[in-house]
């Protein structure tokens, strides 16, 4: 029995060494393993420049899209899938077909930086980085990139393409914002850095995103060119600031924005993605980077708008990128850069070392052995527990109060209570985990097209109550700005503002400055989104049965700054 004890104990100890000796990938990046010169030295130029390329697939559109990806990854070789909106199952059996198909094992990569219900239904959606820039704990932001590490490899991926750090200080930024930790940059730097590590010390490859930094742009590169008008001293000190701390502590990936930036590089109508001095000079050589260099999609507007019929892949590869993700014709680009090389407009070296960057990224993930996603219980292996709880504790940890912390406190359960909630049309869960703690309550609800007699008489309604407490919720499926509120109904709310009422906003804070009268509530709770998880928690404050101690991760002028949170 002693024997059998020690022998355990010994296994156990020789397990954990072995994890703990697991290098990073930078790390094995300096000291390659065997594998990638044995698939290295088997490849021909095609097939290396093949490994360059990602494709986009989806399991929403049908079985006939489905097998036309499939059809790409055999005849092309591709490096990689990048899979968007589809289900768990439908997502797993395509990727065994895709990578039965391929010769060298592909990096599966997704778009979740909320997990993987980003992308995927009958999956977990973590909070949006805004939210959890207002968290204080950090640690929790770590666990949270360790439970998304552990979904996106029971689903058979290698890659995620996140965490954002970019530095939301444009509120009217219209494709960054809720997506961003915030407009501190030190703030931003330091939850990046914990969401990156839990993923990447639980194994997943990680991109930071969008160098040199998309928060300060107006316009979405989804559809358009932004262009970035500051200094380059600016643009090293404030928007670059997140990507040059994280590549200090191991980053290994960092993804290129589609940005114009002249104090950069001053050629005209230029994508960053495309730029030399920008991908080599900036982020390669002045920042040291080492890692995987991935370009933001190339089927967007921002970036095929001036370079087009493959030009804008040819670029890419030029100024340095290692992965070019989702290009319009990846065929075309092939051919296109083969030819490049043969004219000497591109190094073929400069491409050995990139694959070899994408083959050892590979073996780092485990796709050195070839492995089979098994389907079966796997929406129950994406749903865990663990996740659903943590889930919960990051709500309970950003949810913040900006006014009205004594009032709360001294709030009477057993008062008359109007518990009301506004922009949508039917009882919250956030109504009943109120009336939880206050007995003597009324259900009110006020969609966001609410007719003036609905207003009304509801106004008339909650006159005769000691008490209101309103959730105001954004019912939309992105927190973004301009809730949408009618004139009446927001007008209702300013006048509810100077009566004995305590209000919770279930919507982006940027909406704060669009619903002026606010700060002269009894009380303010800002729980940034519209899910149930947040209306638990902010009516667990309201209850006293939840001490808030999130931050505001922005500034809304000229009533509340960053860090304010009582």
């Amino acid at each position: 029995m002693k024997k059998n004890i020690f022998l355990i104990v010994i296994l156990c100890i020789a397990a954990y060494s072995a994890h703990a000796q697991k290098p990073t990938y930078l790390e094995m990046l300096a000291n390659q393993p065997k594998w990638v010169d044995s698939v290295f030295k088997k490849l021909n130029r095609r097939e290396k420049i093949a490994q360059m390329f990602f494709v986009r697939a989806h399991t929403n559109l049908g079985q006939k899209y489905t097998d036309s990806v499939g059809l790409v990854v055999k005849k092309e070789q591709l490096g990689g899938v990048i899979f968007f909106q589809g289900g768990p199952v439908r997502q797993a059996r395509a990727t065994n077909a895709y990578q039965k198909v391929s010769h060298v094992p592909l990096i599966v990569a997704n778009d979740g930086e909320w997990g993987l219900g980003m992308r995927l239904d009958s999956t977990i959606s973590f909070p949006y980085q805004m939210t959890l820039g207002a968290i204080q704990n950090t640690d929790l932001i770590y666990r949270m990139g360790q439970e998304v590490a552990k979904d996106f490899k029971r689903m058979g991926m290698q890659m995620n393409l996140a965490p954002d750090a970019d530095i939301n200080n444009n509120p009217k930024n219209p494709v960054i914002n809720y997506r961003s930790f915030g407009e501190n940059k030190y703030n931003v730097a330091t939850k990046t850095g914990a969401y990156m590590k839990g993923m990447q010390d639980g194994g997943l490859l990680t991109t930071l995103k969008h160098f040199p930094g998309h928060g300060d742009t107006d316009v979405d590169s989804h559809y358009d060119l932004p262009q970035l008008t500051f200094t380059a001293a600016r643009l090293d000190s404030l928007e670059m600031y997140p990507f040059r701390e994280l590549i200090k502590q191991g980053a290994s990936g960092v993804m290129i924005a589609h940005m114009n930036i002249p104090s950069l590089d001053n050629t005209p109508n230029l994508p960053s993605t495309l730029s030399k001095p920008i991908v080599t000079g900036i982020l390669k050589q002045r920042l040291g980077f080492k890692g995987l260099i991935i370009s933001d999609a190339m089927d967007m507007k921002g970036v095929v708008k001036y370079f087009k019929n493959g030009e804008a892949d040819l670029l890419g590869i030029i100024a340095g990128n290692d992965i070019l993700e989702l290009s319009e014709n990846s065929d075309r680009a092939i051919t296109l850069v083969r030819k490049a090389v043969r004219q000497g407009r591109i190094d073929m070296k400069a491409i050995d070392e990139s694959v070899r960057k994408i083959l050892t990224a590979k073996y780092w993930a485990g796709l050195g052995s070839r492995d089979t996603v098994v389907t079966q219980g796997i929406v129950a292996g994406v749903n865990r527990g663990t996740s659903t709880a943590l889930v919960q504790e990051l709500a309970n940890a950003s949810v913040t109060l900006l006014k009205g912390k004594d009032y709360i406190k001294n709030m009477v359960p057993i008062r008359r209570t109007a518990i009301i909630s506004i922009g949508v049309p039917s009882v919250t869960r956030f109504q009943k985990e109120i009336s939880k703690g206050f007995y003597n309550s009324v259900y009110y609800v006020l969609d966001k097209d609410a007719t003036s007699t609905q207003i009304s008489n509801v106004a008339r309604e909650i006159g005769a109550f000691d008490q209101v407490i309103v959730g105001i919720h954004d019912s939309r499926a992105r927190p973004g700005n301009n809730i949408p509120l009618n004139a009446g109904v927001k007008n209702f709310i300013k006048e509810l503002s100077t009566k004995n009422t305590v209000f919770s906003l279930f919507a982006n804070p940027y909406n704060l400055s669009a619903l002026p009268g606010l700060e002269n509530s009894k009380g303010l709770i800002v729980a940034y989104q519209k899910e149930d998880y947040m209306q638990v928690s902010a009516a667990a404050v309201i209850n006293n049965r939840l001490v808030p101690k999130g931050k505001l991760p922005v500034s809304i002028l000229p009533n509340y700054k960053f860090g304010d949170g009582l």
